[in-house]
């Protein structure tokens, strides 16, 4: 890592690509092979392209990951973390100290929150919205214009690490325009169906059908979500 007199306090590894028309704050620090396209904006005491460390126990791929790339336009705020291996799409923002590890994918348009965490392998699609302090756990998948509320949790693994070593966590689905309410609890491989709606404070420990509202602990589907809320309304 060099010292760089584009911004102060800047670290540059070796190989980073910056576009044209960034803007970079103080105190950053982008880790080599970064490619960071035109336009996008780091703020001050970010970190990019970190490398993963994992634990002795861990399952996930031991190989060096791809660089992380930043599309067009995405901002990145004020000491968040952006593993290497994970991808932003164009005009992503990550919010103030947010953490998104190695093999995550955040579609165009997508916004994640203060202090949100990222898993590794979470797939994120377009003009998604994640609230403060949300936790996406690994294989997760989020799909185009889903809300996900402040302070979610989702969980991948039933055993909570007493399982075979070889035997695949598996996360949650949210499928297209769903909407999860804030403190919700999302347990292992459960699906969000399309245009549905959990209730705050639910914990869910089933599929929740399209359309369905579920509310309560543990969730029950309650109702349907009406015409007058469909995501086409309020385009």
């Amino acid at each position: 890592m060099q010292p760089s007199d584009l911004a102060p306090g800047l670290l540059l590894g070796e190989g980073v690509r910056l576009g044209d028309g960034i803007q970079i704050g103080a105190h950053v620090v982008i880790h080599p092979g970064t490619i960071i396209s035109d336009g996008c904006v780091i703020q001050d005491h970010a970190v990019l392209g970190k490398p993963p460390k994992l634990a002795r126990h861990s399952s996930a791929p031991r190989e060096a990951p791809a660089p992380l790339v930043i599309g067009r336009g995405a901002v990145v705020c004020c000491a968040a973390i952006v593993f290497a291996g994970a991808e932003l799409g164009e005009e992503v923002i990550v919010g103030d100290q947010a953490f998104v590890r190695e093999r995550a994918l955040i579609g165009p348009g997508s916004v994640i929150g203060r202090g949100t965490a990222v898993d590794n392998d979470v797939s994120i699609a377009a003009r998604v919205r994640v609230q403060t302090d949300v936790y996406l756990t690994a294989g997760s998948v989020i799909e185009d214009d889903v809300f996900v509320g402040p302070g979610v949790t989702t969980t991948n693994d039933s055993t909570m690490a007493r399982h075979a070593p070889d035997e695949p966590l598996d996360g949650p689905t949210l499928r297209r325009a769903c909407r999860v309410g804030g403190g919700v609890v999302l347990c292992p491989g459960v699906e969000i169906g399309e245009e549905a709606f959990v209730a705050a404070g639910a914990v869910v420990t089933r599929d929740v059908p399209t359309r369905g509202v579920a509310m309560g602990v543990p969730a029950r589907v309650v109702r349907e979500v009406g015409e007058a809320d469909l995501l086409e309304r309020w385009r």
